[in-house]
């Protein structure tokens, strides 16, 4: 096979109930190895007119990897690899802000890491110098804008918490998250965004609200049905949107 055929500018990391993009022509599967281990799944390129892009299933295709266990950096490192610039990273997450009710659409612009224990840089073993990246806007503004203008239903602007998982949060976490400024939680955002700066690529988030996060709008337990009935519904303007886009 001729490995500079399989290569893509733009990557799709689909989350929680996207395991494919449908309407696009699907050329080849990848399955790659890294420094860092394996992806999470095999790296499908689909072609779309004369534009081709990278589509990779952060918890796999049967859904079986927790968020706590994704290895982001293999991740990340194949789609450098493939020559991929621009990450749009698809994630469901809960509700905390009353604007952003289930089934809206976000485009966050903010994150806040409370994960731990997860292998969160390139840059620790080996080093010539101590490397930091500048990561005062962690999602990049023009990709951000490229989703916005894709459909006016998109809510611009969100603070993203990033949680640990794979266990939902407490009412009184949720409450400590929103005294912190989060509008939305999940529990994929990082260190995948962090990752993508590193390796200087262009990164966004397209996040589908699945569910009110605990004791939010007088939520008294998240119902695990109404949240799959809210996915598969949502990811289809999910899709939509990453369509136009493409």
């Amino acid at each position: 096979m001729n490995e500079n055929a399989f290569s893509a500018q733009l990557a799709i990391i689909g989350g929680t109930g996207l395991y494919q993009l449908d309407r696009f022509e699907e050329i080849e599967r990848r399955t790659l190895t890294t420094r860092w281990g394996a992806p999470s799944s095999e790296i499908v390129l689909i072609k779309n007119n004369n534009t081709s892009v990278a589509f990779i299933t952060r918890h796999g295709f049967e859904h079986n990897i927790p968020p706590h266990k994704v290895n982001y950096r293999a991740n990340i490192w194949a789609l450098k690899e493939m020559g991929v610039k621009e990450i749009i990273s698809v994630a469901a997450v809960g509700g905390i802000s009353e604007s952003m009710p289930p089934e809206s659409i976000v485009i966050p612009d903010q994150i806040i890491d409370y994960t731990y224990s997860r292998k969160h840089t390139y840059f620790e073993d080996e080093l010539d110098a101590v490397q930091h990246i500048d990561f005062t806007e962690p999602y990049t503004k023009s990709l951000r804008e490229r989703l916005l203008a894709v459909s006016g239903d998109l809510i611009d602007g969100a603070t993203y918490a990033a949680t640990q998982g794979p266990r939902l949060e407490t009412a009184a976490e949720i409450q400590k998250l929103k005294r912190d400024g989060a509008d939305i939680v999940g529990m994929t955002g990082m260190p995948e965004a962090s990752l993508a700066r590193e390796l200087e690529i262009d990164y966004a988030c397209c996040a589908l609200v699945v569910n009110w996060a605990a004791g939010c709008a007088g939520t008294t337990k998240i119902e695990h049905p109404q949240m799959l009935k809210i996915v598969n519904k949502g990811m289809l303007r999910v899709k939509s949107v990453l369509q136009a886009l493409i």
